[in-house]
């Protein structure tokens, strides 16, 4: 148990093969002793291991979630080209740039290498292989089906990240317009709105109400600009530990981010979407259909479908038909239940299903662009508002003494 606590290095090594020729390496591996053990394995004598040095700027990148998704594709690949499964992930280490995700691959070749099966060598890396990934490279090794379902899975990767990339973008265009309105407001009031006020001083004469306000706004700001920085930065960070620490705060606010204008009409459907594409994944693996909603209801991404999928999944154990049980919910389209009504008289539930990710995937496309094409002629607008505004503020004392003059 010690021994999984510690960190992983990268080690170079060289020595001799099975046949007695030089050879030598990269390695991942926790100690030189273990390094030497896990190569003696693979039928190489080592004659020299040491840790690689670290580069002096830069390091092991980042693994995204889109990384994980082209490793498999990659792995799909090379296992259909007839490429044997530990020479799949020499080939495809090598061509990496990212040395984070290179450094997992080799460490994934060497269990199983090792001996270890593929499902239990991702299992050891939760962080990057979830249950239900596990679960299906574990279902097409029984199978002996295991490029075929990496393909399956690789598909499901890359239709789920690039749908939640999308739902991504829809969700930073209204706070970017936010954001940036705050802070053209924050500058004019604390920078020029103060160049006015000292102008205004000899006119010897009462400033407009509106002109007032302002001037008023723009004095307290630059006294207590920290206060209100302070505020933002403090409710951002708590509201974010709130959802991560309170399940119920956080399903509070997947229940009303739902009702949301335009923005929780995309998540919504982006929902119904996953929902489509994780059960026609698991369902067409050969997973029981009880089982793979089990796994769906943790992937919408939603509390509100979280919940409406797991009494969804009790009620198919029971004997409803699970477009029965899709309707009594009330939460998915009309659509999606009638696609998977058809699914379930036709015996092809697992086609089906991936019509309705389809459709709403693509539902979800047209309403992004929708939003991004609405959202840039409102930035204009508030931006025009805000700072207009302040201008037509400022200016309004010239105004009246030129109509006295």
């Amino acid at each position: 148990m010690a021994e999984k606590t510690q960190k992983l290095s990268t080690f170079t090594w060289e020595g001799k093969d099975r046949r007695g020729s030089k050879a030598k390496g990269e390695i991942a591996g926790v100690s030189t002793s273990l390094v030497k053990a896990q190569l003696r394995k693979q039928g190489i004598t080592p004659e020299k291991v040491k840790k690689k040095a670290k580069p002096l700027f830069g390091g092991s990148s980042k693994i995204t979630p889109f990384d994980i998704a082209m490793l498999t594709r990659q792995m799909a690949t090379m296992m259909k080209a007839g490429v044997p499964l530990v020479q799949s992930f020499d080939i495809v280490a090598d061509g990496l740039d990212n040395k984070g995700l290179q450094d997992l691959i080799l460490t994934i070749r060497n269990d199983v290498a090792s001996g270890a099966s593929f499902a239990s060598a991702l299992s050891r890396h939760p962080k990057h292989f979830n249950e239900l990934y596990c679960n299906l490279v574990d279902s097409g090794e029984k199978a002996g089906a295991l490029e075929q379902m990496l393909d399956r899975i690789a598909t499901y990767l890359e239709k789920t990240e690039t749908l939640k990339k999308k739902v991504k973008k829809a969700m930073t265009y209204p706070i970017a317009v936010i954001v940036v309105a705050i802070i053209v407001t924050a500058i004019l009031l604390i920078k020029v709105v103060p160049q006015f006020e000292d102008l205004f001083h000899g006119f010897g004469a009462e400033l407009p109400a509106f002109t007032q306000f302002i001037i008023k706004i723009s004095n307290w700001l630059q006294e207590w600009w920290f206060i209100v920085l302070f505020a933002i930065v403090a409710s951002i960070f708590l509201f974010r530990e709130m959802k991560a620490r309170s399940k119920k705060f956080s399903d509070l606010v997947d229940k009303y981010v739902l009702k949301l204008p335009v923005v929780g009409e995309i998540l919504d459907k982006s929902a119904v979407a996953r929902f489509g594409r994780v059960l026609s994944t698991t369902f067409a693996s050969g997973v029981p259909l009880v089982d793979a909603l089990e796994s769906v209801a943790g992937a919408t991404g939603n509390a509100v479908y979280r919940d409406g999928i797991t009494r969804i999944r009790d009620e198919v154990s029971g004997g409803t038909q699970l477009q029965a049980s899709m309707r009594s919910t009330g939460i998915f389209p009309v659509m999606a239940v009638q696609l998977t009504a058809i699914g379930e008289e036709s015996g092809n539930l697992d086609a089906m299903l991936e019509k309705v990710a389809d459709h709403y995937e693509s539902v979800v496309d047209d309403m992004v662009d929708n939003l991004t094409a609405l959202m840039e002629p409102m930035i204009m607008a508030v931006l025009g508002v805000l700072v207009g505004g302040l201008i037509i503020g400022m200016y309004l004392p010239i105004f009246q003494m030129g109509q006295v003059v």
